[in-house]
């Protein structure tokens, strides 16, 4: 659209080289060996359709080039996006704006000290870069634009704008985690368009979504974890020896990580619904990509004890080993099969099964209650369990009340009572600290309970699962106690984490003097301030009858509708 063109004069590359790619892609494959009789499918502007194979031009529909209406999209929504603002009581209120208040002391100082670096380095005061992104840069940027924008700082959010439309570069070369630059990048830019309309935001996103997929170039469909985002070239799309992607060096034997591969589901439909092309969500027919595809491979391969282990063969479709666990490398995975659901507007019943399986798997091999009475799950490592819990599994209260608010109404009170058991397992994991912050993993065995009992366990870097668990138990339950230990959080990091120039993580959550790690986390702008502002909010604001948080926090709309323009 012209608009478009003109607020962002690249707007409309991204999606027009992807569709040049995949009409070439699709000359080279010849027709496709699973159309039905008499027809075949053609990739067209981007878009996949069956056609009478009748040979007679004038027999092919015309299609317009693919809209997608935003307008359409934020008269669907059933609520504003910041909300109604109805009265309040003051105290709610002034803890919000405090909140609000350490999201600005946040963005400034990375604003002054680190701006196009990826993470600010506080006690130093510079920026950070690392090696996880691919050359890529702005990661704070790009994760805190959603948040900047519901806290309503409006300035600091147009700066955070313009450094995406004028030093944004997606030109680079290095190697990136396929999962965290979905879950940052691709996430932040997609709900940042859906919050504001800026086509700056939706084209970066496809743009470098389409960088994303040789990653899916393997012999079952499912991606590496690692993928080179210069080395492109339009054989990618169908040839398996692209040598664009590969497994982590660390990941056993050569496999693919369950949370990595699991956690796209929703980011990557979004890209089908923008670009009107469905080569992100679905198999496409000359080669196993997309998201959609992984699913099948998941429904194929036999699941120890009904349970998902972390590590996958992206060559064979096996499992590697069995070592299964809800928190770090396999959390994600069944966060976004509910998700999946209730972002499909609970039209996805393959992914609500999927998420109900495991789940009552999980129940039965997994959690355990302590002597102390303190519900958590375990890890289980090929049939041996190991009572330990770390804080990335803290997410699961609040994902188990989100599905239980589905459940039959017999089953309802059953999870939201299990959602409730483990909120308060992970709040216990930080009010047995000195510093009222959780560690990194805490046990139960050798007569501890819901504490770090190794020394490589016991920090904090700002992570956000607690809190993300207190937002949704608070919404789903109004109970008052959420909001305090909310609280409590808020009151912890501006007296351990806060420094001068920023907010650092802590090495050490046992004492009341720990040291830094001199690390302002990008999440701690997209999630774990995020979460906390949003528990002081009325549930109007970014309400969950409408959007969907991705696994950064990143909300992502529900499907009500078909927004083709």
């Amino acid at each position: 659209p012209a608009a478009a063109a003109a607020a962002a004069p690249r707007s409309p590359a991204a999606p027009r080289r992807l569709r040049e790619k995949l009409r070439t892609a699709a000359r080279m494959a010849g027709p496709p060996a699973h159309t039905a009789p008499g027809s075949r499918q053609q990739v067209q502007g981007g878009e996949g359709r069956a056609e009478p194979a009748t040979g007679d031009p004038s027999a092919r529909e015309t299609r317009a080039p693919f809209r997608f209406d935003y307008q359409r999209f934020r008269r669907s929504l059933r609520h504003p996006v910041r909300g109604r603002r109805p009265s309040e009581d003051p105290e709610t209120r002034a803890r919000r704006m405090k909140i609000k208040e350490m999201m600005k002391f946040a963005w400034d100082n990375y604003k002054q000290y680190a701006l196009g670096k990826n993470e600010l380095r506080p006690l130093t005061k510079n920026g950070h870069i690392g090696n996880m992104f691919g050359g890529l840069r702005g990661a704070t940027v790009v994760d805190a634009l959603d948040t900047l924008y519901i806290m309503e700082l409006e300035e600091e959010f147009q700066e955070a704008k313009k450094w995406v439309e004028k030093s944004f570069d997606l030109n680079v070369n290095g190697e990136a985690s396929l999962f965290e630059v979905n879950i940052r990048y691709i996430g932040g830019l997609l709900a940042a368009y859906y919050l504001t309309g800026e086509e700056v935001f939706k084209s970066k996103a496809l743009e470098l979504g389409e960088k994303l997929l040789p990653a899916f170039n393997t012999p079952t469909g499912i991606p590496r974890g690692v993928i080179n985002l210069g080395r492109q070239d339009t054989r990618s799309l169908l040839s398996p020896c692209s040598g664009m992607s590969w497994s982590w060096g660390w990941a056993s034997a050569g496999s693919s990580i369950l949370a990595e591969f699991g956690t796209l589901h929703l980011e990557f439909l979004h890209l089908s619904e923008l670009s009107g092309n469905p080569v992100f969500a679905e198999k496409a027919s000359t080669s196993q990509l997309g998201v959609m595809n992984i699913r099948k491979v998941l429904n194929r391969v036999e699941k120890p004890q009904g349970l998902y282990p972390n590590f996958l063969s992206p060559v064979t479709g096996n499992w590697v080993q069995h070592h299964v666990s809800i928190g770090g490398l396999g959390d994600s995975f069944y966060e976004y099969l509910i998700k999946s659901w209730l972002m499909s507007d609970k039209k996805d019943s393959e992914a609500k099964k999927m998420y109900d399986d495991a789940l009552e798997a999980i129940e039965k091999h997994l959690v355990k209650k302590s002597a102390g009475g303190l519900t958590y799950i375990a890890e289980w490592r090929g049939g041996i369990l190991d009572h330990k819990m770390g804080h990335l599994a803290c997410f699961s209260g609040g994902m188990i009340a989100l599905g239980a608010e589905h459940a039959g109404e017999e089953r309802k009170q059953h999870y939201m009572d299990l959602a409730a058991e483990i909120t308060n397992t992970c709040h216990e994991s930080y009010a047995r600290s000195d510093t009222k912050l959780g560690p990194e993993a805490f046990r139960f065995d050798a007569g501890s309970e819901a504490m770090a009992t190794r020394l490589s366990e016991r920090y904090y870097i700002l992570r956000p699962e607690v809190v993300e668990s207190y937002m949704y138990m608070w919404r789903l339950t109004h109970d008052p106690k959420y909001r305090q230990w909310g609280w409590e959080v808020v009151k912890a990091l501006e007296k351990h984490c806060r420094v001068e120039a920023g907010f650092s993580g802590i090495r050490d959550v046992y004492t009341t003097t720990p040291t830094h790690d001199n690390m302002q986390q990008s999440f701690f702008l997209a999630e774990t301030l995020k979460y906390l502002y949003l528990l002081f909010c009325e549930d109007d604001v970014l309400s969950l009858d409408d959007w969907v948080f991705n696994t950064e926090a990143h909300p992502l709309p529900v499907n009500h509708t078909n927004f083709k323009a």
